[in-house]
């Protein structure tokens, strides 16, 4: 087996963690887009409380992403992924249950109780290579944007048959298909990525939110999902007032996701091969503030919202794809793992305070007003992005490396980033490992590795 392809295990591990995270993420979009038409059947509807249970789960998932890795460091990542099933499992029960919408609510938030994104990337990292983790994560990713689209068609065809506890239905059954996975697809992993690309520590987290470039990206992702959250809660609603019936919105939105994905495709490989990645990150959030105030103009129409929800997918698919390669650019060489712990808990936050935002909105005003929140939402983050630093592309190796003193790697540390193609070197005495970001095209990792050996 070729170095630059993956092996066995990798194929196995990519295809069986990215259905579970699919399956998850399925349950959880499919709700979007169905709450605030069918849960008006539920006690205590509002818009405010349609808000609170479309972003709770995003509340309790940032709040426990970074415990539930830690968790998987002592107790194993199978173990930690499987409770986290059960309780997003139970969770789905208790809303499918549900008569009111203060007890969907809590079971929005039980589900996002099983926080299981950071054990399942670490494990992911676990059974790859280091050269490899990079496609494992690529499909991993895919599938999440694909159980997007999917949700966006099913869910309006489930609810419209069996309401929302239809959807939760499913959502318990799907967890539960995940856990099988669990057991008998996904590899068992015979040896721990270094901790740099998995573990969160606190003091990492202390040093990384005070990182301006890595604060503007997690913000960016923060107020990137806040958007998304935000229109939901009125653009279901606003739909069916142009006339467009409830179990024939995925009619809109799954045209709507084939064009933004083809639109979304050379706009990537523009940026990368002209490298204009923040010219083109800038126009994305700008076309978000566009699609946004389309909707208020064209709320009335829904061609119209048609069109600015193919503007708003196009940036929104180009800047979910762009924003975990810069933080992981970004990140110091032994800190990755605490960085996409930072940035994915912003992400879930985003999603809570995007509920609370278009329920408040929604509640008070009217859902034009809504979709103006969501576009000065957008204004803010394209001035705090302006002054974002794109840094040169690299790559994260980590060597083995045995030193028995702190001036010891401080040592090989200097001589390491001396090396052709080396950005950064750091030296972790007590991991005995050494990780590096690269120029790749400069970089030689045997000149590396003779010399950590040597030291």
């Amino acid at each position: 087996m070729s170095a630059s392809q993956l092996n066995s295990v990798e194929k196995r591990a990519a295809v069986s963690l990215a259905s579970v995270f699919a399956f998850r993420m399925l349950g959880l979009f499919m709700l979007m887009p169905v709450l605030a038409i069918y849960g008006q059947e539920l006690s205590g509807f509002s818009p405010m409380w349609i808000g609170l249970a479309i972003g709770a789960y995003g509340l309790t998932q940032a709040l426990l992403q970074i415990p539930m890795g830690w968790l998987s460091d002592r107790f194993g990542r199978k173990r930690i992924i499987i409770a986290g099933l059960i309780v997003f499992a139970i969770g789905s029960v208790v809303a499918a249950l549900a008569e009111s919408m203060y007890m969907l609510t809590f079971g929005r938030a039980l589900q996002g109780m099983g926080a299981i994104a950071s054990a399942l990337l670490a494990l992911a990292a676990d059974l790859s290579r280091d050269e490899q983790r990079p496609k494992v994560m690529a499909v991993i990713g895919m599938s999440i944007g694909m159980s997007f689209a999917i949700a966006m068609l099913m869910g309006p065809m489930i609810a419209a048959s069996h309401g929302v506890a239809g959807v939760f239905w499913l959502t318990a059954a799907l967890a539960l298909v995940g856990i099988g996975i669990v057991i008998w697809f996904v590899p068992n992993a015979v040896r721990r990525a270094p901790k740099g690309e998995t573990s969160v520590t606190l003091a990492d987290v202390g040093k990384l939110v005070r990182n301006s470039d890595l604060a503007r990206l997690d913000l960016g992702v923060l107020f990137l999902h806040l958007t998304l959250t935000t229109i939901f809660v009125s653009l279901p609603m606003q739909l069916i007032s142009d006339g467009l019936a409830a179990d024939k919105h995925w009619q809109l939105y799954i045209p709507v996701f084939i064009l933004s994905f083809v639109l979304m495709v050379p706009m990537m490989i523009f940026a990368v091969a002209k490298q204009k990645e923040k010219p083109l990150f800038l126009a994305a959030i700008l076309m978000l503030i566009v699609s946004m105030l389309g909707l208020v103009a064209g709320a009335n129409s829904v061609y119209l919202i048609a069109v600015c929800m193919v503007i708003y997918f196009v940036a929104f698919n180009f800047l979910e794809a762009t924003m975990p390669a810069l933080v992981s650019r970004q990140s110091p060489a032994n800190q990755k793992g605490s960085a996409m712990g930072v940035f994915s808990s912003s992400q879930f936050l985003g999603a809570f305070l995007g509920g609370i935002l278009g329920g408040f909105v929604a509640q008070r005003t009217s859902p034009e007003m809504v979709f103006a929140a969501a576009a000065m939402v957008g204004v803010i983050w394209f001035v705090i992005a302006v002054k974002m630093r794109v840094p040169p592309r690299s790559k994260i190796i980590s060597l083995l490396s045995e030193v028995s003193s702190e001036r010891d790697a401080q040592q090989l540390a200097a001589r390491l980033v001396e090396l052709p193609g080396v950005l950064e070197a750091t030296v972790v005495c007590d991991e005995n490992r050494s990780y590096l970001k690269v120029d790749d095209k400069k970089f030689d990792l045997k000149t590396a590795q003779q010399l950590v050996v040597s030291a």
